[in-house]
């Protein structure tokens, strides 16, 4: 099952509702995978800025110092705590000193996301307690990814649950199963990628990671995974300035969208767009097989 949601916004005066938009077209999803939900917020930081997403089983114990505890290892970064996750916000040339640094001062906390836009939340629960818990409908942005799970190939699990992101500002959310994720994991551990878990949805983020790395666009990433990539799968992935959706050639696993002179929105179902503005004047259409849409905020400036 699973409920996946996508929300790209053209009109820049909707981006204070980003965050409620997309946690409503979540939550409507809730009987698709009521397991475990999360959401992938781009709002972008100031110019030389990044973030860095990190979630705690022990929040209380884990954040209470740790904006003292970075600078003494030499990364001044400013804390936003929320409930059992923290948003890290530093200089952009720390992001890589600062996982190094987190490993050795607070080793039991998690890497939800890193970059210069993108926010992760994800926890187990419901999509309305999980969207509640991290305030997500206060949150603006340029566009987003949300998932609620229906686990069947691993466990119920804060890392289990979706959005994965393997790469800066780089995060996918995934409706299927992956049939040979084993190998291509394999393949992607000799190419320097690593996992936190076993779930197939993670090696797909990774992929699409290390496609880009080696300087294709998001486009460019999914139309190669149609080869790659072997299973049943829809994606809807996010990047800093881009958003795309790709189905397996078989596509079996339902999806509609829908595009306006304001946005373009995906969900597993219909259902899950009728409450944005000017539905009634979109173009609906559903994704045809084996073929890539993404949109992207420089490319089209």
């Amino acid at each position: 099952m699973c409920g996946i949601v996508g929300l790209f916004l053209k009109d820049k005066s909707l981006e204070p509702q980003l965050g409620n938009l997309l946690s409503d077209m979540l939550i409507t999803m809730t009987d698709r995978g009521p397991d475990s939900a999360g959401i992938a917020i781009y709002g972008g930081s100031a110019e030389g800025r990044a973030k860095v997403t990190i979630q705690s089983a022990n929040p209380g114990v884990d954040f209470e110092g740790l904006a003292d505890d970075l600078e003494k290892a030499g990364i001044k970064a400013h804390v936003w705590i929320k409930s059992t996750h923290a948003v890290l916000e530093l200089d952009v040339s720390k992001l890589g000193a600062v996982r190094e640094a987190l490993e050795q001062i607070r080793p039991t906390v998690r890497l939800m996301g890193s970059g210069e836009s993108v926010e992760i939340y994800k926890e187990i629960g419901l999509p309305k307690d999980v969207v509640a818990r991290f305030d997500v409908r206060a949150m603006g942005g340029t566009h987003g990814i949300g998932h609620t799970r229906m686990a069947t190939e691993s466990a119920v699990t804060t890392l289990g649950a979706h959005p994965f992101s393997t790469g800066a500002d780089q995060c996918l959310v995934h409706n299927g199963s992956l049939s040979n994720h084993n190998n291509l994991r394999r393949e992607l551990i000799r190419e320097g990628m690593s996992f936190e878990t076993q779930n197939d949805s993670e090696v797909a983020a990774a992929y699409l990671s290390a496609e880009m790395a080696k300087g294709k666009d998001l486009g460019q990433a999914l139309t190669g995974a149609l080869d790659d990539l072997d299973g049943f799968f829809t994606f809807v992935v996010g990047t800093k300035s881009g958003f795309g959706v790709v189905r397996d050639p078989i596509a079996c696993k339902p999806a509609v969208m829908a595009e306006t002179e304001q946005y373009v929105a995906f969900g597993s179902e219909y259902r899950a767009l009728v409450n944005l503005p000017g539905i009634e004047n979109a173009r609906i259409w559903e994704p045809e097989p084996a073929t890539v849409y993404f949109w992207d905020h420089d490319k089209a400036a």
